[in-house]
Protein backbone atom coordinates (compact mmCIF):
# COMPACT_ATOMS: atom_id res chain seq x y z
CA UNK A 1 0.00 0.00 0.00
CA UNK A 2 1.30 3.54 -0.47
CA UNK A 3 1.96 5.76 2.61
CA UNK A 4 -0.23 8.58 4.08
CA UNK A 5 1.66 10.85 2.48
CA UNK A 6 4.83 12.03 0.41
CA UNK A 7 7.30 15.09 0.69
CA UNK A 8 9.02 16.89 -2.00
CA UNK A 9 12.71 17.23 -2.33
CA UNK A 10 14.22 20.61 -2.44
CA UNK A 11 18.39 20.17 -2.86
CA UNK A 12 18.28 16.40 -2.07
CA UNK A 13 16.30 16.67 1.25
CA UNK A 14 12.76 15.54 1.65
CA UNK A 15 10.19 18.34 3.01
CA UNK A 16 6.08 18.19 3.79
CA UNK A 17 5.10 21.93 4.51
CA UNK A 18 1.41 20.59 3.08
CA UNK A 19 -0.78 17.77 1.72
CA UNK A 20 -2.59 19.28 -0.57
CA UNK A 21 -1.84 16.82 -3.86
CA UNK A 22 -5.03 14.69 -3.82
CA UNK A 23 -3.58 11.18 -5.48
CA UNK A 24 -6.09 8.75 -6.69
CA UNK A 25 -6.69 5.08 -7.06
CA UNK A 26 -7.13 5.34 -10.95
CA UNK A 27 -9.57 1.93 -11.11
CA UNK A 28 -11.88 2.87 -8.07
CA UNK A 29 -11.26 7.25 -8.14
CA UNK A 30 -10.63 7.28 -4.36
CA UNK A 31 -7.98 9.10 -2.74
CA UNK A 32 -5.06 6.98 -1.31
CA UNK A 33 -2.59 9.33 -0.32
CA UNK A 34 -1.85 13.34 -0.71
CA UNK A 35 1.46 15.04 -1.68
CA UNK A 36 3.27 17.81 -0.70
CA UNK A 37 3.13 20.57 -3.52
CA UNK A 38 6.18 23.14 -3.60
CA UNK A 39 5.14 26.57 -4.36
CA UNK A 40 7.08 29.38 -6.00
CA UNK A 41 9.78 30.23 -3.02
CA UNK A 42 10.20 26.48 -3.29
CA UNK A 43 10.90 26.19 -6.87
CA UNK A 44 13.29 29.04 -6.59
CA UNK A 45 15.15 27.37 -3.87
CA UNK A 46 15.05 24.49 -6.11
CA UNK A 47 17.15 26.55 -8.92
CA UNK A 48 19.48 28.03 -7.11
CA UNK A 49 20.47 25.26 -5.50
CA UNK A 50 21.34 23.48 -8.85
CA UNK A 51 23.16 26.21 -10.26
CA UNK A 52 25.12 26.25 -6.79
CA UNK A 53 25.67 22.58 -7.50
CA UNK A 54 26.77 22.68 -10.63
CA UNK A 55 30.77 22.97 -10.32
CA UNK A 56 30.39 20.14 -7.73
CA UNK A 57 28.84 17.82 -10.16
CA UNK A 58 31.16 18.78 -12.97
CA UNK A 59 33.63 17.69 -10.81
CA UNK A 60 32.12 14.46 -9.18
CA UNK A 61 34.62 12.02 -10.77
CA UNK A 62 32.90 9.37 -13.57
CA UNK A 63 33.29 6.57 -11.43
CA UNK A 64 31.51 8.34 -8.06
CA UNK A 65 28.43 8.89 -10.94
CA UNK A 66 28.68 5.71 -11.59
CA UNK A 67 28.29 4.61 -8.12
CA UNK A 68 25.01 6.55 -7.74
CA UNK A 69 23.89 5.07 -10.60
CA UNK A 70 24.72 1.82 -9.21
CA UNK A 71 22.98 2.34 -6.07
CA UNK A 72 20.49 3.13 -7.58
CA UNK A 73 19.86 0.24 -9.45
CA UNK A 74 20.44 -1.95 -6.16
CA UNK A 75 17.82 -0.18 -4.28
CA UNK A 76 15.22 -0.70 -7.15
CA UNK A 77 15.83 -3.99 -7.27
CA UNK A 78 14.75 -4.79 -3.44
CA UNK A 79 12.11 -2.25 -3.85
CA UNK A 80 10.62 -3.27 -7.17
CA UNK A 81 7.29 -4.86 -6.29
CA UNK A 82 6.61 -1.63 -3.76
CA UNK A 83 7.58 0.45 -7.10
CA UNK A 84 5.30 -1.56 -9.13
CA UNK A 85 2.48 -1.59 -6.67
CA UNK A 86 2.87 2.15 -6.85
CA UNK A 87 2.18 1.97 -10.11
CA UNK A 88 -0.84 -0.08 -10.54
CA UNK A 89 -2.54 2.52 -8.10
CA UNK A 90 -1.57 5.67 -9.21
CA UNK A 91 -1.40 5.09 -12.97
CA UNK A 92 -3.53 1.91 -13.05
CA UNK A 93 -1.64 -0.26 -15.25
CA UNK A 94 -2.04 -4.08 -14.48
CA UNK A 95 0.71 -5.82 -12.63
CA UNK A 96 1.97 -7.21 -15.50
CA UNK A 97 2.68 -3.89 -16.70
CA UNK A 98 3.71 -2.32 -13.83
CA UNK A 99 6.60 -4.59 -12.85
CA UNK A 100 7.47 -4.58 -16.69
CA UNK A 101 8.17 -0.96 -16.79
CA UNK A 102 10.22 -1.37 -13.33
CA UNK A 103 12.38 -3.81 -15.19
CA UNK A 104 12.52 -0.94 -17.61
CA UNK A 105 13.51 1.67 -14.89
CA UNK A 106 16.66 -0.84 -13.55
CA UNK A 107 17.53 -1.29 -17.18
CA UNK A 108 17.85 2.23 -17.47
CA UNK A 109 19.74 3.20 -14.72
CA UNK A 110 22.58 0.11 -15.42
CA UNK A 111 22.53 1.53 -18.77
CA UNK A 112 23.25 4.56 -17.30
CA UNK A 113 26.11 3.66 -15.07
CA UNK A 114 28.07 2.16 -18.16
CA UNK A 115 27.53 5.39 -19.98
CA UNK A 116 29.47 7.19 -17.30
CA UNK A 117 32.22 5.87 -17.49
CA UNK A 118 32.71 5.94 -20.86
CA UNK A 119 32.41 9.40 -21.77
CA UNK A 120 35.40 11.24 -23.42
CA UNK A 121 36.07 12.69 -26.35
CA UNK A 122 38.34 11.73 -29.36
CA UNK A 123 41.30 13.19 -31.47
CA UNK A 124 40.93 14.85 -34.68
CA UNK A 125 42.93 15.02 -37.41
CA UNK A 126 43.85 18.57 -38.49
CA UNK A 127 46.10 18.47 -40.83
CA UNK A 128 44.11 18.61 -44.46
CA UNK A 129 45.94 20.93 -45.83
CA UNK A 130 49.62 22.18 -45.83
CA UNK A 131 48.22 25.46 -43.66
CA UNK A 132 47.35 22.92 -41.19
CA UNK A 133 50.44 21.03 -40.87
CA UNK A 134 51.43 20.53 -37.00
CA UNK A 135 48.19 20.93 -35.84
CA UNK A 136 46.42 18.27 -34.23
CA UNK A 137 42.72 18.77 -32.42
CA UNK A 138 41.06 16.95 -29.47
CA UNK A 139 37.68 17.04 -28.01
CA UNK A 140 35.65 16.46 -24.56
CA UNK A 141 32.34 16.30 -23.34
CA UNK A 142 31.30 18.87 -20.38
CA UNK A 143 27.90 19.21 -18.73
CA UNK A 144 25.47 21.79 -20.07
CA UNK A 145 24.88 22.62 -16.31
CA UNK A 146 21.39 22.81 -14.25
CA UNK A 147 18.87 20.79 -16.05
CA UNK A 148 14.69 21.04 -15.91
CA UNK A 149 12.91 17.92 -16.78
CA UNK A 150 8.98 17.71 -16.68
CA UNK A 151 7.36 14.47 -17.07
CA UNK A 152 3.81 12.45 -18.02
CA UNK A 153 1.61 10.76 -16.26
CA UNK A 154 1.25 7.23 -18.64
CA UNK A 155 5.21 5.72 -17.44
CA UNK A 156 5.86 7.65 -14.65
CA UNK A 157 8.78 5.75 -13.50
CA UNK A 158 10.70 5.02 -17.14
CA UNK A 159 10.18 8.46 -18.53
CA UNK A 160 11.39 10.12 -15.35
CA UNK A 161 14.43 7.51 -15.88
CA UNK A 162 14.93 8.85 -19.01
CA UNK A 163 15.75 11.82 -17.25
CA UNK A 164 17.30 11.70 -14.59
CA UNK A 165 19.64 8.81 -15.10
CA UNK A 166 21.50 10.32 -17.76
CA UNK A 167 21.84 13.86 -16.33
CA UNK A 168 23.40 11.94 -13.51
CA UNK A 169 25.86 10.25 -15.89
CA UNK A 170 26.42 13.50 -17.43
CA UNK A 171 27.28 14.83 -14.32
CA UNK A 172 24.22 17.47 -14.28
CA UNK A 173 22.13 18.62 -11.12
CA UNK A 174 18.36 19.27 -12.33
CA UNK A 175 15.26 19.96 -10.69
CA UNK A 176 12.00 17.44 -12.06
CA UNK A 177 8.41 18.45 -12.12
CA UNK A 178 6.25 14.80 -12.48
CA UNK A 179 3.41 14.44 -13.40
CA UNK A 180 0.51 15.63 -11.07
CA UNK A 181 -1.88 12.83 -11.32
CA UNK A 182 1.25 10.46 -10.75
CA UNK A 183 3.59 11.95 -8.54
CA UNK A 184 4.33 8.92 -6.15
CA UNK A 185 6.53 7.24 -8.70
CA UNK A 186 9.08 9.84 -8.60
CA UNK A 187 8.97 10.36 -5.28
CA UNK A 188 9.64 7.18 -4.24
CA UNK A 189 12.74 7.68 -6.65
CA UNK A 190 14.51 10.53 -5.29
CA UNK A 191 14.20 8.75 -1.65
CA UNK A 192 16.25 6.56 -2.88
CA UNK A 193 18.52 9.24 -4.89
CA UNK A 194 18.36 11.26 -1.46
CA UNK A 195 20.07 7.96 0.00
CA UNK A 196 23.36 8.80 -2.24
CA UNK A 197 26.61 10.79 -2.11
CA UNK A 198 25.05 13.33 -4.50
CA UNK A 199 26.45 16.83 -4.24
CA UNK A 200 23.84 19.15 -2.11
CA UNK A 201 21.51 20.36 -4.78
CA UNK A 202 21.91 17.69 -7.30
CA UNK A 203 18.34 17.24 -7.72
CA UNK A 204 14.91 18.36 -6.67
CA UNK A 205 11.33 16.49 -7.27
CA UNK A 206 8.84 19.43 -7.07
CA UNK A 207 5.05 18.61 -7.60
CA UNK A 208 3.88 22.64 -8.59
CA UNK A 209 0.40 24.31 -9.11
CA UNK A 210 0.26 25.38 -13.03
CA UNK A 211 1.12 28.61 -12.02
CA UNK A 212 4.50 28.34 -10.35
CA UNK A 213 5.81 26.13 -13.47
CA UNK A 214 7.10 29.25 -15.21
CA UNK A 215 10.39 28.74 -13.70
CA UNK A 216 10.84 25.52 -14.85
CA UNK A 217 9.98 26.52 -18.46
CA UNK A 218 11.60 29.90 -18.40
CA UNK A 219 14.59 30.51 -15.93
CA UNK A 220 17.39 31.28 -18.17
CA UNK A 221 19.93 29.86 -15.08
CA UNK A 222 18.51 26.31 -16.53
CA UNK A 223 21.11 24.97 -19.86
CA UNK A 224 18.56 22.47 -21.10
CA UNK A 225 14.53 21.32 -21.15
CA UNK A 226 13.21 18.26 -21.42
CA UNK A 227 9.87 17.78 -21.72
CA UNK A 228 7.51 14.78 -22.33
CA UNK A 229 4.16 15.21 -23.02
CA UNK A 230 1.53 16.67 -25.21
CA UNK A 231 2.07 18.57 -28.89
CA UNK A 232 0.24 21.39 -27.89
CA UNK A 233 1.77 21.96 -24.71
CA UNK A 234 5.32 21.19 -25.95
CA UNK A 235 5.61 23.80 -28.71
CA UNK A 236 4.44 26.32 -26.51
CA UNK A 237 7.19 25.45 -24.18
CA UNK A 238 9.57 25.71 -26.55
CA UNK A 239 8.53 28.94 -27.53
CA UNK A 240 9.10 30.17 -24.03
CA UNK A 241 12.19 28.31 -23.25
CA UNK A 242 14.20 31.23 -24.32
CA UNK A 243 17.73 30.27 -25.35
CA UNK A 244 18.11 27.08 -23.38
CA UNK A 245 18.54 23.67 -25.33
CA UNK A 246 15.39 22.06 -25.62
CA UNK A 247 14.05 18.21 -25.90
CA UNK A 248 10.58 17.13 -26.62
CA UNK A 249 9.02 13.68 -27.01
CA UNK A 250 5.28 14.38 -28.49
CA UNK A 251 2.04 12.49 -29.05
CA UNK A 252 2.03 9.92 -31.90
CA UNK A 253 -0.82 8.28 -34.14
CA UNK A 254 1.55 5.52 -34.91
CA UNK A 255 0.95 3.31 -38.16
CA UNK A 256 1.85 -0.17 -38.76
CA UNK A 257 1.57 -1.74 -42.38
CA UNK A 258 1.50 -5.62 -42.88
CA UNK A 259 2.78 -6.48 -46.31
CA UNK A 260 1.39 -9.07 -48.38
CA UNK A 261 3.87 -11.52 -47.54
CA UNK A 262 2.99 -12.19 -44.44
CA UNK A 263 -0.35 -14.73 -44.70
CA UNK A 264 2.05 -17.43 -43.21
CA UNK A 265 3.13 -15.40 -39.98
CA UNK A 266 -0.33 -13.66 -39.66
CA UNK A 267 -1.40 -15.09 -36.14
CA UNK A 268 2.33 -13.40 -34.78
CA UNK A 269 1.39 -10.18 -36.43
CA UNK A 270 -2.41 -10.12 -34.73
CA UNK A 271 -0.69 -10.82 -31.52
CA UNK A 272 2.14 -7.94 -31.78
CA UNK A 273 -0.24 -5.80 -32.80
CA UNK A 274 -2.89 -6.51 -30.21
CA UNK A 275 -0.38 -6.21 -27.42
CA UNK A 276 1.61 -3.29 -29.40
CA UNK A 277 -2.49 -1.33 -29.63
CA UNK A 278 -3.90 -2.81 -26.23
CA UNK A 279 -0.94 -2.76 -23.57
CA UNK A 280 -1.07 0.31 -21.03
CA UNK A 281 -4.80 0.32 -22.34
CA UNK A 282 -3.01 2.26 -25.08
CA UNK A 283 -1.75 5.07 -23.47
CA UNK A 284 1.27 5.23 -24.88
CA UNK A 285 2.93 8.01 -27.78
CA UNK A 286 3.75 4.79 -29.78
CA UNK A 287 0.65 2.59 -29.45
CA UNK A 288 -0.31 1.31 -32.41
CA UNK A 289 -2.82 3.47 -33.79
CA UNK A 290 -3.46 2.67 -37.63
CA UNK A 291 -3.42 -0.68 -39.04
CA UNK A 292 -2.58 -0.53 -43.17
CA UNK A 293 -3.44 -4.16 -44.12
CA UNK A 294 -2.82 -5.21 -47.97
CA UNK A 295 -6.00 -6.24 -48.85
CA UNK A 296 -5.26 -10.18 -49.78
CA UNK A 297 -4.84 -10.01 -45.65
CA UNK A 298 -7.34 -7.77 -44.60
CA UNK A 299 -10.31 -10.27 -43.72
CA UNK A 300 -7.59 -12.48 -42.14
CA UNK A 301 -6.02 -10.29 -39.86
CA UNK A 302 -9.60 -8.42 -39.13
CA UNK A 303 -10.77 -11.55 -37.25
CA UNK A 304 -7.77 -12.85 -35.56
CA UNK A 305 -7.51 -9.45 -34.27
CA UNK A 306 -11.36 -8.95 -32.96
CA UNK A 307 -10.68 -12.53 -31.51
CA UNK A 308 -7.49 -11.13 -29.36
CA UNK A 309 -9.41 -7.79 -28.09
CA UNK A 310 -12.35 -9.77 -27.10
CA UNK A 311 -10.06 -12.06 -25.17
CA UNK A 312 -8.50 -9.15 -23.12
CA UNK A 313 -9.69 -9.08 -19.11
CA UNK A 314 -10.31 -5.69 -18.29
CA UNK A 315 -10.95 -4.87 -14.69
CA UNK A 316 -8.83 -3.86 -11.24
CA UNK A 317 -5.28 -3.82 -12.32
CA UNK A 318 -4.49 -5.33 -9.01
CA UNK A 319 -6.18 -8.11 -9.96
CA UNK A 320 -3.17 -10.97 -11.44
CA UNK A 321 -5.45 -11.98 -14.04
CA UNK A 322 -6.47 -8.32 -15.54
CA UNK A 323 -5.20 -7.19 -18.48
CA UNK A 324 -6.42 -4.70 -19.60
CA UNK A 325 -7.09 -1.40 -17.15
CA UNK A 326 -8.34 1.84 -17.06
CA UNK A 327 -7.90 5.17 -18.50
CA UNK A 328 -5.97 7.70 -16.10
CA UNK A 329 -9.29 9.14 -15.63
CA UNK A 330 -12.85 9.32 -16.65
CA UNK A 331 -12.75 12.52 -19.36
CA UNK A 332 -9.90 10.67 -20.84
CA UNK A 333 -12.30 7.65 -21.40
CA UNK A 334 -15.51 10.23 -22.50
CA UNK A 335 -13.26 11.75 -25.07
CA UNK A 336 -12.19 9.08 -26.39
CA UNK A 337 -15.55 7.55 -26.21
CA UNK A 338 -16.64 10.45 -28.24
CA UNK A 339 -14.00 9.87 -30.87
CA UNK A 340 -15.64 6.23 -31.74
CA UNK A 341 -19.41 7.83 -31.75
CA UNK A 342 -18.31 10.70 -34.50
CA UNK A 343 -16.53 8.31 -36.52
CA UNK A 344 -19.30 5.83 -36.47
CA UNK A 345 -21.36 8.37 -37.29
CA UNK A 346 -19.48 9.23 -40.12
CA UNK A 347 -20.03 5.34 -41.87
CA UNK A 348 -16.76 3.33 -39.08
CA UNK A 349 -17.66 0.04 -38.26
CA UNK A 350 -17.13 -1.20 -34.58
CA UNK A 351 -15.98 -4.49 -35.29
CA UNK A 352 -15.72 -5.65 -31.34
CA UNK A 353 -15.59 -2.92 -28.15
CA UNK A 354 -16.58 0.69 -27.37
CA UNK A 355 -18.17 0.35 -24.51
CA UNK A 356 -17.12 2.34 -21.38
CA UNK A 357 -17.76 1.75 -17.81
CA UNK A 358 -16.33 4.97 -15.63
CA UNK A 359 -12.27 5.40 -16.25
CA UNK A 360 -12.41 1.72 -18.38
CA UNK A 361 -12.79 2.05 -22.13
CA UNK A 362 -13.51 -1.85 -23.70
CA UNK A 363 -10.42 -2.96 -26.30
CA UNK A 364 -11.95 -1.92 -29.86
CA UNK A 365 -11.13 -2.32 -33.29
CA UNK A 366 -12.86 -0.73 -35.85
CA UNK A 367 -12.76 -0.61 -40.26
CA UNK A 368 -14.08 2.19 -42.34
CA UNK A 369 -12.81 5.50 -40.12
CA UNK A 370 -12.42 8.53 -42.21
CA UNK A 371 -8.93 9.61 -42.46
CA UNK A 372 -9.58 13.29 -41.33
CA UNK A 373 -11.17 11.63 -38.39
CA UNK A 374 -10.32 12.83 -34.76
CA UNK A 375 -9.73 9.01 -33.80
CA UNK A 376 -7.87 8.73 -37.45
CA UNK A 377 -5.54 12.26 -37.44
CA UNK A 378 -5.13 13.02 -33.74
CA UNK A 379 -3.80 10.84 -30.92
CA UNK A 380 -5.82 8.43 -29.94
CA UNK A 381 -4.32 7.88 -26.13
CA UNK A 382 -6.30 4.91 -25.51
CA UNK A 383 -7.30 1.08 -26.16
CA UNK A 384 -8.23 1.79 -29.87
CA UNK A 385 -6.71 0.22 -32.94
CA UNK A 386 -8.18 1.05 -36.89
CA UNK A 387 -8.24 -1.19 -39.67
CA UNK A 388 -7.42 0.00 -43.18
CA UNK A 389 -6.82 -1.82 -46.38
CA UNK A 390 -4.16 -1.03 -49.34
CA UNK A 391 -3.20 -2.05 -52.53
CA UNK A 392 -0.43 -0.77 -53.30
CA UNK A 393 2.81 -0.53 -51.06
CA UNK A 394 3.79 2.87 -51.75
CA UNK A 395 0.18 4.32 -51.32
CA UNK A 396 0.87 2.38 -47.80
CA UNK A 397 3.81 4.51 -47.57
CA UNK A 398 2.19 7.95 -48.36
CA UNK A 399 -0.48 7.47 -45.90
CA UNK A 400 1.98 6.43 -42.87
CA UNK A 401 3.28 10.22 -43.93
CA UNK A 402 -0.26 11.83 -44.50
CA UNK A 403 -0.39 12.26 -40.57
CA UNK A 404 1.54 15.54 -39.07
CA UNK A 405 2.77 13.26 -36.43
CA UNK A 406 6.13 11.42 -37.03
CA UNK A 407 7.40 9.19 -34.20
CA UNK A 408 7.94 5.39 -35.11
CA UNK A 409 6.35 3.24 -37.39
CA UNK A 410 5.69 -0.33 -37.87
CA UNK A 411 6.20 -2.80 -41.09
CA UNK A 412 5.84 -6.88 -41.26
CA UNK A 413 7.26 -8.20 -44.80
CA UNK A 414 10.10 -10.47 -45.39
CA UNK A 415 11.52 -7.87 -48.40
CA UNK A 416 14.39 -6.38 -47.59
CA UNK A 417 14.33 -4.06 -50.69
CA UNK A 418 10.89 -2.79 -48.94
CA UNK A 419 12.29 -2.52 -45.63
CA UNK A 420 14.62 -0.11 -46.91
CA UNK A 421 12.02 1.85 -48.94
CA UNK A 422 10.31 2.36 -45.78
CA UNK A 423 13.39 3.82 -43.85
CA UNK A 424 14.14 5.89 -46.73
CA UNK A 425 10.39 7.20 -47.09
CA UNK A 426 8.63 7.20 -43.69
CA UNK A 427 8.66 10.68 -42.43
CA UNK A 428 9.09 9.56 -38.78
CA UNK A 429 12.07 8.85 -36.22
CA UNK A 430 12.33 5.14 -36.22
CA UNK A 431 10.79 2.10 -38.44
CA UNK A 432 10.64 -1.23 -36.87
CA UNK A 433 10.75 -4.00 -39.48
CA UNK A 434 9.22 -7.18 -38.48
CA UNK A 435 7.48 -5.67 -35.49
CA UNK A 436 5.11 -2.90 -34.70
CA UNK A 437 6.22 0.51 -33.64
CA UNK A 438 5.43 0.22 -30.13
CA UNK A 439 8.83 -1.62 -29.72
CA UNK A 440 11.50 0.49 -27.83
CA UNK A 441 15.06 -0.92 -26.32
CA UNK A 442 16.34 2.18 -23.29
CA UNK A 443 19.55 2.41 -24.91
CA UNK A 444 17.88 3.48 -28.58
CA UNK A 445 17.89 6.73 -30.11
CA UNK A 446 14.45 7.36 -29.49
CA UNK A 447 12.57 10.27 -30.25
CA UNK A 448 10.40 11.71 -33.25
CA UNK A 449 9.75 14.79 -36.03
CA UNK A 450 7.27 16.65 -37.44
CA UNK A 451 4.33 17.31 -34.74
CA UNK A 452 6.26 13.90 -32.28
CA UNK A 453 8.89 16.90 -31.16
CA UNK A 454 12.84 16.87 -31.48
CA UNK A 455 15.70 15.69 -30.07
CA UNK A 456 16.55 12.30 -28.85
CA UNK A 457 16.18 10.04 -26.07
CA UNK A 458 18.07 6.95 -25.32
CA UNK A 459 20.63 6.96 -22.45
CA UNK A 460 23.70 7.79 -25.13
CA UNK A 461 21.99 10.23 -26.66
CA UNK A 462 19.97 11.61 -24.05
CA UNK A 463 23.99 12.57 -22.68
CA UNK A 464 24.76 13.62 -25.84
CA UNK A 465 22.30 16.11 -25.58
CA UNK A 466 23.49 17.48 -21.83
CA UNK A 467 26.88 17.46 -22.93
CA UNK A 468 28.60 20.57 -24.57
CA UNK A 469 31.82 19.80 -26.85
CA UNK A 470 34.26 21.85 -26.47
CA UNK A 471 37.42 21.41 -28.26
CA UNK A 472 40.91 21.50 -27.77
CA UNK A 473 43.47 22.78 -30.86
CA UNK A 474 47.24 21.84 -30.07
CA UNK A 475 50.10 23.72 -32.23
CA UNK A 476 53.04 21.21 -32.82
CA UNK A 477 56.30 23.13 -33.28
Amino acid sequence: MLAERYPYYVANRPRQPNAELPVTDKYSGEVVTRVAVADAAAVEEAIAAAVRATEPMRKLAPYARQQVLEHCVRRFQERAEEFALALCIEAGKPLRDARAEVTRLIETFKAAAEEAVRGGGEVLNLEVSQRTAGYRGFTQRVPVGPCSFITPFNFPLNLVAHKVAPAIAAGCPFVLKPSDRTPVSALLMAEVLAETALPEGAFSVLPTRLEDVGPFIEDDRLKLLSFTGSEKVGWDLKARAGRKKVVLELGGNAACVVDADQAERLDFVADRIAQGAFFQAGQSCISVQRVLVHESLFDGLRERLVTRAKALRAGNPRDESTTLGPLIDEPAARRLEGWIQEAVARGARVLTGGGRRGALLEATVLEGVPEDASLCAEEAFGPVVLLQPFRDFEEALRRVNASRYGLQAGLFTQDLSRAMRAWDELEVGGVVVGDVPSFRVDTMPYGGVKGSGLGREGVKYAIEDMTELRLLVLRQG
